[in-house]
């Protein structure tokens, strides 16, 4: 169920599948309302008359002049969205392209002016005046001038939502606040029941006491994408075995490279590896659902860019690195999961490998770190986010990553800042982490 779920999302995240709803509902709703004119009988007397159109010439210019505008307005929106889409990978990266695709508002809009001039072509051929029979779909008609309404306001919504979608302090804040939805969703998710104490488990031990070890590989080339957590660990205890993975969502596969190893008694058969292997999903592109690094890259790739020699921009770095602090605050007080994952019956089948806080604070800062030399603003910034985070960390573990993380922006600062005054403010931060921290 959950693997799909996992594709149902990556279904409605595509840019095609929202606007071909509307256009399937559009094609049931002129059916469904020429039918309903052609049973019923409206007089067209008093101030309804105003409203719906009792003469074959003007139903057909009203739709042909709505069904001509609607697809000149859906090219209009389409080359506008290219346009925001060219910006944005200029300025922010092409592999923030697909944020701007999965707006819904985006496809909706699309969706909603290419509907509207179908649903008038069909309509428009309903209308028959000949032989002396004449039928006019009045309330087809009326409900094409309320979709024509409608999407007015639409393009003026839509218009407005592309201006500022375009604006860093927007794209930030839309992936700041995905992030902040998401390390609150994949932490609390299991694979099994997770060991409490993981020092109590004696992993080769447990290995000793199978009799055969094979290599699970990878069935074909691309990222990990999805693991099916609750089917996996099904599988594995249902043939009495243990799986040791090496790879986690977000890594690059290669075919017939080595994805874990599985420890059994019995020699598995080939349809139940494939039953296996069809618990991870492999594809071209990363995605978001279960790699939070993924995310995280997209405001480490806005801020080296920021950084870069050619846009200079400090002030885009220090948003991206104030959003990723607020993120990694709330990782510090997180529980992480463990690694040794059970079923049922307690016995210990999937030993995954994990994410840890150091492994994302070392994805958030590092990159940041890297290109900020000679930026004294961002240098400093960087060292109080380290500051910022140690409020929200107890785990001596997290206190070393940030030791770790302000030692080497100290060492950018030192070796980049030339003003003495600057490089005074820096160690002066840094003691406030360095000596607390490691006292």
């Amino acid at each position: 169920m959950k693997k799909l779920l996992f594709f149902w999302k990556e279904l409605m995240a595509t840019f095609w599948f929202l606007p071909v709803l509307i256009l399937g509902f559009s094609i049931f709703l002129s059916i469904g309302l020429v039918s309903v004119d052609n049973n019923i009988s409206i007089s067209h007397k008093g101030w309804i008359r105003f409203f719906l159109v009792n003469s074959s010439d003007s139903a057909r210019s009203i739709l042909s002049t709505i069904s001509g505008a609607m697809i000149g307005v859906a090219g209009t929106v389409f080359s506008v969205t290219l346009v925001a889409l060219t910006l944005a990978s200029s300025q922010f990266g092409p592999r923030l392209i697909k944020n701007f695709m999965y707006v819904k508002l985006n496809q909706i809009v699309l969706g909603s002016y290419v509907s509207t001039y179908l649903y008038c072509l069909l309509v428009l051929n309903a209308i028959r005046d000949n032989d002396g029979y004449t039928f006019i779909p009045s309330i087809s008609i009326l409900v094409a001038i309320l979709a024509t309404m409608l999407n007015i306001i639409l393009l003026i919504i839509f218009i407005h939502q592309i201006a500022v979608s375009i604006q860093a302090d927007r794209v930030i804040s839309d992936i700041s606040e995905f992030i902040s939805k998401q390390v609150e969703t994949l932490f609390p998710e299991k694979i099994g029941n997770e060991a409490k104490k993981e020092m109590k488990i004696d992993l080769a031990a447990t290995i000793s006491g199978y009799q055969n070890e094979n290599p699970v590989k990878a069935n074909k080339s691309g990222y990990l994408q999805y693991i099916d957590n609750k089917v996996l660990i099904n599988t594995v205890a249902k043939h009495d075995s243990l799986l040791v993975m090496n790879k986690r969502p977000g890594n690059f596969l290669v075919k017939d490279g080595e994805l874990g190893i599985l420890y059994s008694n019995e020699k598995w058969q080939q349809d139940a590896l494939d039953q296996l292997l069809d618990q991870f999903v492999i594809g071209k592109t990363k995605t978001a659902q279960q790699d939070l690094e993924f995310s995280i890259h997209q405001m480490v790739e806005i801020a080296s860019r920021a950084l870069s020699p050619g846009v200079n921009d400090p002030y885009t770095a220090i948003t991206c690195i104030d959003h990723l602090t607020a993120a990694m605050c709330y990782l510090a007080e997180a529980e992480f999961p463990s690694k040794y994952r059970f079923d049922d019956a307690e016995q210990l089948r999937v030993v995954v490998a994990n994410t840890n806080f150091e492994g994302l604070l070392d994805t958030a800062f590092h990159q940041i770190r890297q290109f900020s030399g000679g930026s004294t603003a961002v240098i400093i910034r960087l060292m109080e986010a380290q500051i910022t985070i140690r409020n929200f960390t107890t785990k001596e573990s997290h206190k070393n990553a940030l030791i770790k993380h302000a030692k080497m922006i100290l060492t950018v600062g030192k070796q980049t800042i030339k003003e003495k005054n600057d490089l005074e403010d820096l160690e002066e931060r840094a003691d406030k982490i360095l000596k607390n921290l490691s006292s």
